[in-house]
């Protein structure tokens, strides 16, 4: 079990002390697709949605997760967020989610990205599901991380 970093000795979740780890820039990218109807993905690029203005909406939802994520996630350190940055991309038939989490710190921002993109996807469905109660959220993954000890990665 030494090989599962949240896992002591006895087997026991735990939260990883980063306190000897060095502070370096690390971001990463996040991405998610919301597929619906024909009818749902015209009225949200049209702004025509009655709840509002959906990708607005959805992008600060984003944004906020990003920030709670510590709060969210059992095991995740707080992190002193230094950017976070929510793509909407709305076309014929969905919208795909691109988040991005920034900082200066001992751990990385790889959960911020997808909470981040998770939380947008579930307001799109929240903003929209008067229209479409089908609409389908999926492919959240992570796309890439920069800097810490592993180094970069990419999908």
């Amino acid at each position: 079990m030494t090989n599962l970093t949240h896992l002591d000795e006895s087997g026991a979740a735990h939260m990883v002390d980063v306190a000897g780890k060095p502070v370096t820039a690390r971001e990463a990218v996040a991405t998610g697709r919301i597929t619906m109807s024909l009818e749902a993905a015209a009225a949200i690029r049209a702004g025509a949605v009655k709840k509002g203005d959906v990708l607005a909406t959805a992008r600060i939802a984003g944004i906020m997760a990003a920030k709670k994520t510590a709060e969210l996630i059992p095991l995740c350190h707080p992190l002193p967020l230094t950017r976070v940055a929510v793509d909407l991309a709305p076309d014929e038939t969905g919208v795909t989610v691109t988040a991005t989490a920034a900082t200066e710190g001992k751990t990385g921002v790889e959960m911020e990205a997808l909470t981040a993109a998770s939380v947008a996807l579930l307001t799109l469905y929240d903003m929209a599901k008067a229209l479409d109660k089908a609409m389908i959220i999926g492919d959240i993954r992570l796309l890439a991380k920069k800097g810490g000890k592993s180094g970069d990665w990419t999908a």
